[in-house]
């Protein structure tokens, strides 16, 4: 474990150390506007002067300023602890009922991508194995299914969002099947790349005990596909979330995630854009995590290695 943890905290400490040095630069111009307005710094009259004046020498001749570069109440960048304060305190400190609760707000974006996973990982099951068992729909689907990601998501969502309203569905579904577009994909490549996993003398092998298909399905090519199906769920389900955030964003919805982003860009609240970004990062890599488990179980119990 300190092995493990000693690389991983001392990435995670330069790129915080990186962090900060950046935010003095995104943030001094704010910062100096508004010490010169109280006096504190001095700004050379001249235009000339003002445009030969870079904002690194300002810094070093003022350097009190610096620490309020990580302390604006809507920075450019925000520092790493404005972003951490923001984040306890809209989990820990909030109602999760609340509609300022990012607990509340993942819950909502939660539900869309579970929902969608849920019909992506079903769909792209069953197009997995009609590809590997039948040639037309190899020939067929497949190539359609490579095609419809090409087209870029951010345009397709509110082409989705207004045909289903435009039905009367609303809700979690219309964002719940844009994830389900998302994360469908990475099912069906892993899947069928798994379903073809034994070579070819396994198969012979069930040839010869007269074994139907049915049997070698269930036998030999599912097992055989599990460790590529749960690498392929890992990257649908992250997919899949992102959908549920994209989903949000076309509808002008007031809770999600998403919401909590269209909220954050509209008011100019950087701190808030960046601590649901991070909630968003948590929340893929808590479902990343769990089915990083589930994958533990399911292999040790079919007599896999882990």
């Amino acid at each position: 474990m300190r092995r493990a943890a000693v690389p991983v905290l001392v990435v995670l400490g330069v790129l915080v150390a990186f962090w900060y040095a950046v935010a003095v630069p995104m943030n001094i111009k704010g910062v100096l506007t508004e010490a010169q307005r109280a006096g504190v710094v001095v700004v050379p009259e001249s235009g000339a002067d003002r445009r030969a004046a870079s904002a690194w020498r300002l810094v070093t001749m003022n350097l009190s300023v610096v620490p309020d570069t990580w302390a604006q109440a809507r920075p450019r960048l925000p520092a790493p602890h404005q972003v951490a304060i923001e984040l306890w305190e809209t989990t820990a400190q909030k109602k999760v009922t609340s509609k300022r609760s990012l607990v509340y707000h993942g819950w909502v974006t939660l539900s869309a991508t579970l929902l969608g996973f849920a019909m992506g990982t079903g769909l792209g099951i069953l197009l997995a194995i009609g590809i590997v068992h039948n040639r037309v729909m190899d020939m067929s689907v497949m190539p359609w299914a490579i095609v419809s990601q090409t087209i870029p998501i951010i345009a397709l969502a509110p082409m989705i969002i207004v045909v289903l309203y435009s039905i009367g569905i609303q809700g979690v579904f219309p964002k719940a099947v844009i994830s389900a577009y998302l994360s469908f994909f990475p099912v069906v490549v892993g899947m069928v790349k798994g379903l073809r996993s034994p070579d070819a003398m396994q198969l012979d092998l069930l040839r010869t005990y007269n074994a139907s298909q049915a049997q070698g399905f269930w036998k030999l090519r599912l097992p055989a596909s599990m460790p590529y199906l749960f690498a392929s769920l890992k990257v649908g389900i992250a997919a899949s979330l992102v959908g549920a955030i994209v989903g949000e964003l076309p509808t002008g919805a007031v809770s999600g995630l998403g919401a909590r982003l269209l909220a954050g860009s509209y008011y100019g609240q950087t701190v808030q854009i960046w601590s649901a970004l991070f909630a968003a990062a948590i929340l893929a890599a808590c479902l990343v995590g769990i089915l990083g488990v589930l994958e533990r179980i399911v292999l040790r119990r079919m007599g896999g290695r882990t």
